[in-house]
């Protein structure tokens, strides 16, 4: 309305006099009663940082980021108006990127949250390990070198947080120990089964894609080399 009644160019004096003044007094009175409605976060960025949530990050980042744009554009007159695109621009990369570390810690958190919020119960972990046994011992998936958790837990028809949780906290072992453990059973019956299989080729044929990852597990898990293990069963 100020703008239809005193247009700039017939007034730039009482633009850049009241105008001016009034623009960057009501901006104010805006900041300060965000402020007010926001106590709680403030109370918490004091109290226990930890509790802000992604959504009261992003709240707080506005304030303050408003906050230091007025502050550029109020003493623009006795500096420069190019601190306040300066300031602007500052504002808004320093929020983008607080929000973007935020909101991917708080990701990372709720995937974990969701994976251990309760214990599996009895009947839904017998079921897994059934599962488990049927499709490894009809398809031995665990030969298949790129077999990661996502894709066992699509052919188990189950979520991967599911399938995560049961590996860590009803088997005590992480999903590379669990495989491994099946891929050395195979290994050894093909050491075992086929002494014309050289051991690379052996390494390979249970799942491993590396010999050096065959041998430091084999080792790991039977105490032995898989040289030493077919030497032993092939003199037994």
């Amino acid at each position: 309305m100020l703008g239809f009644l005193f247009p700039y160019t017939d007034n730039p004096a009482i633009w850049k006099g009241i105008i001016y003044y009034l623009i960057n007094i009501q901006w104010f009175i805006f900041i300060v009663l965000s402020i007010y409605e926001a106590r709680h976060i403030f109370r918490k960025l004091v109290t226990n940082r930890k509790q802000i949530s992604y959504h009261e990050t992003w709240v707080l980042s506005v304030i303050f980021g408003v906050s230091a744009i007025w502050l550029s554009y109020t003493l623009a007159r006795y500096t420069s108006y190019i601190s306040g695109s300066l300031a602007f621009s500052f504002s808004f990369y320093i929020s983008f990127l607080l929000i973007y570390y935020v909101k991917s810690k708080t990701s990372v958190s709720a995937a974990q949250k969701e994976k251990y919020i309760n214990k599996i119960d009895e009947k839904l972990v017998k079921e897994i390990r059934e599962q488990i046994c049927v499709l490894f011992e009809t398809r031995k998936m665990y030969t298949n070198p790129d077999l990661t958790l996502s894709i066992l837990a699509k052919e188990l028809n189950i979520r991967p947080q599911l399938l995560s949780q049961f590996i860590n906290d009803n088997l005590k072992k992480s999903f590379t120990q669990f495989i491994n453990e099946y891929r050395i059973d195979e290994a050894k019956r093909l050491l075992k089964e086929n002494t014309q299989f050289k051991i690379d080729t052996v390494g390979f044929e249970s799942g491993f894609n590396s010999s050096s990852t065959f041998y430091s597990s084999f080792k790991k898990i039977t105490g032995m080399t898989p040289s030493n293990y077919q030497k032993d069963n092939f003199y037994s």
